[in-house]
């Protein structure tokens, strides 16, 4: 029996890079294309963690910096600085429509064919179905 690894991918997801492979002649080139789409998930699932794993360790650091500023009283306002110190250390996250529009500048000035990730294709999908239908 093999062990279910966290950058292992769902049999259903190799399942279809396997159906997707079907242009390709060979049991060994369909092996090698999944193989390698494998490999990018799961290297893609483990740069998801690592930078999930970083936003925990900032909020944590950002929170024991703002209790040391309550508890010393730095600020006549402590907690209009704390919302400001918040605000600067969160940033708020790109919009779909300017991930998409930055994707699409990225493509336009790649030298080379630009090959979109399922990761791209969920942005520009999620960023076209906010956009309200026509009445």
């Amino acid at each position: 029996m093999t062990e279910n690894h966290l950058i292992t991918p769902p049999p259903e997801l190799v399942q279809q890079w396997r159906n997707g492979g079907y242009i390709l002649h060979s049991p060994v080139a369909i092996s090698t294309y999944v193989a390698t789409r494998a490999a990018q998930w799961g290297f893609d699932q483990a740069k998801a963690d690592i930078k999930r794993e970083r936003q925990e360790a900032a909020d944590q650091e950002l929170e024991a910096c703002i209790e040391v500023i309550a508890d010393h009283g730095w600020f006549a306002n402590p907690e209009h600085r704390m919302a400001e110190l918040r605000a600067a250390r969160r940033p708020k996250p790109q919009s779909l429509k300017e991930q998409s529009i930055a994707l699409f500048d990225l493509i336009q000035e790649a030298q080379e064919p630009w090959q979109l990730t399922d990761e791209d294709l969920d942005v520009v999908r999620r960023a076209l179905e906010s956009i309200p239908d026509p009445s």
